[in-house]
Order: structure tokens, then C-alpha cells, then sequence
């Protein structure tokens, strides 16, 4: 724009005008969350990861999230999708230790996201202890979390998953406390986006109550302006998704952010389901 034109007063508003645009701008770009529950990889079957495998990535491709919470990848699902997905880079340690067992990983868009800093722990009496479990869970569990720079916004705020355990009601109460207890510690006025598989129905389990009521998270369901799909389950056993109230996998948010979109992904035109999960995602203005 040629700003000779214009009268001396006239540029000044015109600058100013630009400004608070650009900046209205700014603040109304959003971060798009995904938690995916990809399934671990069997290589045999109807379901086997190899048949599966594609289905992942296209979701993905499709939806384009800045950032997915990904539960039950195993080391060689995760560099499949680190080879397919080349705009994103994943964080990730395994639950048995280094590249062993499932992983909590996440992946972001580096060109939009920067790590400034990430922590694993045990969901145990022992949260430092690599593999730790305690609570009636045969099966270890954990969270991974990372601080983030979204580099539009030059906002930070902390992005944590994971997945509670299937079967012991007492672990998944357990859990809930300590991640509220963990992140009272951060002691931090950013935003926190907590995604993950629960393995609890939203709205009906001690340990989504121990979050939402006792930690101060928002359910991204209950707070977004436009939901989409809200009446189904996310979890679908390798069937056809049907509506109902088994809402197990969630975004919840806490701290200075507004959730303008939440949806259920629904899988309706594969033929082979992509996972046992539908991925949840979130449109989030940080502010």
C-alpha cells in the first residue's frame, strides 16, 4: 500500500486502525488440539496395524490439528507416523522406559509450535519411577506434557496427555489427584490443555469429577461455542460408532483460554476403521 496519499491525520488513524486489526487478528488465531487413541499395533487380524496404519495418517492429514495427544502407540507406529506426517515432530518416551512399551506421544506442527519443555512421570505412588504402578493396575501408566511457544501468538502454555488404566476404578481416582496435584505445582497462570483416553465416561466418573470440579479443568464439551457430534461415543470396539454416553477419551483446558469448536471424529467413510478410539479434537483461542 502506497501511504503517500494520504493526509498526515489521516495516516496516523489509518496506522492505528492496521495495528489493532493485526492485533485482533493475532489473538483470534487458534491452536487445534487432537487426542487420538491409535490403537497398539498387532500385526495380525482384521484390525492389524499394517491394514490400519494409512487410516491413522489420513485423519490426521485431513482435520490438520497443530497438536495430538496420541495413547497405546508402540515406538514403530510412532516412526511410521513421524515418517508419513513430515510437517510434525513428536515427543514421547515409552511407558516401560526409553522405546519400550506403549507411548503418551505428542505430536505438533513444528513450524507452528516450539518445545520449550517437556517431563514424563509414572501414574503411581512413585511418579519418578520409570514403569511404577501401585494402584491395581497390571498395566503401567503415565503422562507426558510439554510447554509450548505457539509461534504466531507468542503465547506459551502447557499441553499434557495421557491415559488412565482400563480397568481399576481406584487407579483412574488416583491419577486424577495426582495430575491436580502435579499441576497445582507448576504453579503457572498459562493455559493447560489436559487430553488423553480416560477410560471414564464423562460427566458420570469420580475421577472426571476429581478433575473438572477438584482441579478447575473445563470440560471442552461443556464450555465450546459450536460442538459437533456430541451425542456419540469415542469409543467403538472395532464397530460401527453409535451414539451413547461413552465419552472417554477428552480435552479439558484450564487457565486463560475459550474453546470456540469441539467435535467427535467420526469415521464414516473408512471401511477399515482407522482405530478402536474416535479422535476428539478442539479449536482453543489462547488468551
Amino acid at each position: 500500500m502506497n501511504f503517500s496519499y494520504f493526509p498526515r491525520p489521516a495516516l496516523l488513524i489509518l496506522l492505528l486502525c492496521l495495528t489493532w486489526t493485526e492485533k485482533k487478528t493475532e489473538a483470534a488465531e487458534t491452536v487445534k488440539v487432537m487426542t487420538f487413541n491409535i490403537r497398539y499395533a498387532s500385526a495380525f487380524g482384521a484390525n492389524s496395524w499394517p491394514k490400519r496404519q494409512a487410516g491413522v495418517v489420513q485423519v490426521i492429514r485431513e482435520r490438520k490439528p497443530d497438536i495430538i495427544g496420541t495413547q497405546e502407540g508402540l515406538h514403530h507406529q510412532l516412526l511410521y507416523m513421524d515418517k508419513e506426517l513430515t510437517e510434525y515432530k513428536w515427543i514421547g518416551v515409552g511407558r516401560e522406559g526409553g522405546k519400550r512399551g506403549e507411548f503418551m506421544a505428542i505430536f505438533y506442527r513444528s513450524d507452528r509450535l516450539k518445545p520449550l519443555e517437556e517431563k514424563h512421570f509414572w501414574l503411581s505412588d512413585t511418579p519418578k519411577v520409570v514403569g511404577s504402578a501401585s494402584w491395581g493396575n497390571t498395566v503401567k501408566r503415565m503422562v507426558t506434557w510439554v510447554r509450548f511457544l505457539d509461534r504466531k501468538t507468542h503465547k506459551e502454555f502447557y499441553f499434557w496427555n495421557t491415559h488412565f488404566d482400563h480397568r481399576s476404578q481406584p487407579s483412574r481416582e488416583k491419577s486424577a489427584l495426582l495430575i491436580n496435584k502435579r499441576v497445582a505445582a507448576l504453579q503457572t497462570k498459562l493455559p493447560v490443555i489436559l487430553v488423553g483416553d480416560f477410560n471414564a465416561i464423562a460427566q458420570s466418573n469420580k475421577a472426571y469429577h476429581t478433575l473438572t470440579k477438584d482441579g478447575g479443568f473445563q470440560d471442552s464439551f461443556t464450555t465450546a461455542q459450536e460442538k459437533v457430534n456430541a451425542g456419540w461415543n469415542t469409543f467403538n470396539s472395532f464397530q460401527k460408532t453409535k451414539q451413547g454416553k461413552r465419552r472417554i477419551d477428552w480435552v479439558l483446558t484450564k487457565g486463560p483460554l475459550k474453546v470456540t469448536r469441539t467435535e467427535i471424529v467420526l469415521f464414516n467413510k473408512f471401511k477399515q476403521l482407522p482405530s478402536d478410539h474416535q479422535p476428539v479434537t478442539a479449536w482453543l483461542q489462547l488468551e
